[in-house]
C-alpha cells in the first residue's frame, strides 16, 4: 500500500527520496549530482509559483470564473 506522499511525490524523484531515507543527503547529491538538487529546486519553484501566485492572481482578475 502507497502513503500519500508516495503518490505527492514527482516519479523521477522516488528513487532519490528512497535513497535519501536509507543513506542521507551526501549520497543522493553523489548519485544525482548537482544537476539533480538545481533541478529539484526548480521543479518547486515553478509549482509553487503556479500554485501561490498565478491562481490567485487569476482568480483575482477574473480570468477563471469566467
Amino acid at each position: 500500500m502507497t502513503s500519500w506522499r508516495d503518490k505527492l511525490t514527482p516519479p523521477f524523484l522516488r528513487p532519490y527520496t528512497k535513497l535519501y531515507r536509507e543513506e542521507g543527503w551526501r549520497a543522493v547529491v553523489k548519485k544525482g549530482g548537482w544537476k539533480l538538487v538545481v533541478g529539484v529546486i526548480l521543479y518547486y519553484l515553478v509549482r509553487d509559483s503556479i500554485l501561490y501566485l498565478l491562481i490567485p492572481y487569476l482568480i483575482a482578475r477574473g480570468f477563471i470564473s469566467n
